[in-house]
C-alpha cells in the first residue's frame, strides 16, 4: 500500500470532522462559534500531523481538537466581551457595532457622530466612544487595529482622499493619547470609493460620510 494512503484517509477523516464541527455552528452563540471552529481546524491539523509522523491519527485528532478548542474560545471571548462593552458605549449614538464573516469586530461612525462637514477634528460625541474602545483595548496587546476614513461624491478626489485619510489619522491620534501604541494601528482613507448608499440623496450621502473601525486578533 502507497504510504500517503493512510496519510490522506486521515485526512478526509479530519476534514469530514472538522465539516461536523462547523455545521453545528448555525445556532451558536460567537463563543461557541469561535470554540467549534477551533475545534475542528485542531482535529484536522492533530490527525494529519499524528499520521504523517507514525503516531495515532485518532489521538493526534483528540489532542488537536482540544488545542483548537481552547485557543478559539478564549480568542471568541476576548472579542466578544469586547463587542459588548463597544455595544454599550455607543447605545444610542448611531453607532454601528458588529462582528465581521473573517471574525473581526466592526465598528463604524457615522460622519454626524464623528467629523463635522470638510473637518478632520473629532466631534465631542466621539471621543467618549473612542474613550471606551481604548479601555477595551487594555491587557490585550495582541489585537490589531485598523481605521478606514469614507466621505460621501460631494467634492472631487484631490479634496475627499486627502480628508478621509486626515480623518482616520485623527482617530488614531486620539487612541494613542489614551494609551494604544501607534504600531498596532494602520489607517486608510478610502475618500468616496467605497459607499454603502446612494450618493444621490442626503440620507445616502450621510451614511457614506463615516469612519470604519476594525480589530482583529492575530492567530
Amino acid at each position: 500500500m502507497n504510504k500517503s494512503t493512510p496519510i490522506l484517509r486521515t485526512s478526509v477523516l479530519a476534514l469530514s470532522a472538522a465539516a461536523v464541527f462547523l455545521a453545528g455552528c448555525e445556532n451558536m452563540s460567537e463563543r461557541e462559534k469561535s470554540t467549534a471552529g477551533g475545534a475542528g481546524i485542531g482535529a484536522v491539523g492533530g490527525a494529519v500531523i499524528s499520521a504523517a509522523t507514525g503516531g495515532n491519527a485518532g489521538t493526534g485528532a483528540a489532542i488537536g481538537g482540544a488545542v483548537g478548542a481552547i485557543a478559539g474560545n478564549l480568542w471568541g471571548k476576548k472579542q466578544e466581551d469586547r463587542k459588548r462593552q463597544m455595544e454599550q458605549a455607543t447605545a444610542g449614538t448611531g453607532v454601528d457595532v458588529t462582528r465581521t464573516q473573517d471574525n473581526q469586530l466592526k465598528i463604524n461612525v457615522p460622519n454626524d457622530v464623528s467629523f463635522d462637514v470638510n473637518s478632520a477634528a473629532i466631534k465631542p460625541q466621539l471621543r467618549g466612544v473612542l474613550d471606551s474602545f481604548a479601555s477595551s483595548l487594555q491587557g490585550d496587546p495582541r489585537a490589531e487595529v485598523t481605521i478606514i476614513g469614507h466621505t460621501d461624491s460631494t467634492g472631487n478626489a484631490a479634496i475627499n482622499n486627502p480628508l478621509s485619510l486626515e480623518r482616520a489619522q485623527s482617530v488614531r491620534d486620539y487612541l494613542s493619547g489614551r494609551g494604544v501604541a501607534p504600531s498596532r494601528v494602520q489607517t486608510a482613507g478610502r475618500g468616496d470609493r467605497e459607499p454603502v448608499a446612494s450618493n444621490s440623496t442626503e440620507s445616502g450621502r450621510a451614511q457614506n460620510r463615516r469612519v470604519e473601525i476594525f480589530v482583529r486578533e492575530p492567530a
